[in-house]
C-alpha cells in the first residue's frame, strides 16, 4: 500500500503566517499610500494660499486681477480686461473654461511670478485651458475664485465665509472627510472646509439617510479663507 503525503501541521501553519504577513504588508503600504495622498491633496489648499500672499506681498496685487501683471511679471503675462480688472476679486469661476477669466489668468501670474510651477502659455479652446490648470493627486483640476458674487458654489445651508475659495475636483469621500479633519472642523456641511457632488448643498461629512459623503463617490472639496 502506497503511503500519502502531505503538509503536516506545522508546514500548514508556516505558511498561514507568510500569508498573514504579505496580507499585512500590503494593507499597511495600501494605507500609507492613502495617507500620503490625503497630505497631497490638504497641501494643495495651504499651497494656493502661499501663491495668494505671496503675490500680494511682493506686487500689492492680487493673482488673476492685477491689471499691472506685465509690468510686475513680464511682457508674456496677460492682463485682465474688463471693468473688473484690478477691483480685488477675482471674477470667475474656480473651474472655468474661458481662457480670459480671472480665475485662469491667476495660475499664469503666479506661474510667471514664480510662486507656483507649471506652462505660463495661455491656449484659447476649452480643452487647452483644462491641459493648463493643475491638477491633484486624484487627477482632479484645483482653482479659485472670489466668493463675492459666486452662483457656481451650493448656497445651502449658507454660503461659505471668506474672501476667496480654493476648490478641488474628483476627490473620493473617504478623503474629503480626511482633509476635513486636517484643515477644519471635520464637517464637509460647515465651516472653511466642505464638499458637494452638485451645486445645490454641501454634504455633511456623516448622518443618516441620503446626502452624506459616501467614501467611494467623488466630490469637489472647497476651503475658504
Amino acid at each position: 500500500m502506497k503511503k500519502q503525503s502531505g503538509f503536516t501541521l506545522i508546514e500548514l501553519a508556516i505558511v498561514l503566517v507568510i500569508i498573514g504577513l504579505l496580507l499585512g504588508g500590503v494593507l499597511k503600504g495600501q494605507e500609507l499610500i492613502n495617507s500620503a495622498k490625503a497630505k497631497s491633496l490638504a497641501a494643495d489648499f495651504k499651497n494656493v494660499q502661499v501663491y495668494v500672499y505671496g503675490y500680494q506681498d511682493k506686487f500689492r496685487a492680487l493673482p488673476g486681477d492685477d491689471a499691472a501683471a506685465r509690468n510686475h511679471i513680464g511682457e508674456t503675462a496677460t492682463n485682465p480686461s474688463g471693468t473688473n480688472a484690478g477691483n480685488g476679486i477675482i471674477n470667475g469661476n474656480w473651474d472655468s473654461s474661458t481662457a480670459s477669466d480671472e480665475s485662469i489668468l491667476f495660475w499664469q501670474h503666479v506661474r510667471l511670478a514664480g510662486f507656483a510651477p507649471g506652462p505660463t502659455t495661455l491656449g484659447n479652446t476649452a480643452d487647452e485651458v483644462i491641459a493648463f490648470v493643475p491638477k491633484n493627486a486624484d487627477g482632479g483640476r484645483i482653482g479659485i475664485q472670489s466668493v463675492t458674487g459666486a452662483t457656481n458654489l451650493p448656497t445651502t445651508p449658507t454660503r461659505m465665509n471668506g474672501g476667496y475659495v480654493i476648490c478641488s475636483a474628483g476627490i473620493l469621500g473617504r478623503f474629503a472627510k480626511q482633509i476635513d479633519l486636517t484643515l477644519d472642523d471635520g464637517d464637509t456641511s460647515t465651516g472653511s472646509v466642505r464638499a458637494y457632488s452638485t451645486n445645490t448643498t454641501w454634504v455633511p461629512s456623516t448622518g443618516t439617510g441620503n446626502g452624506v459623503i459616501v467614501d467611494a463617490d467623488a466630490y469637489n472639496v472647497c476651503m475658504a479663507f
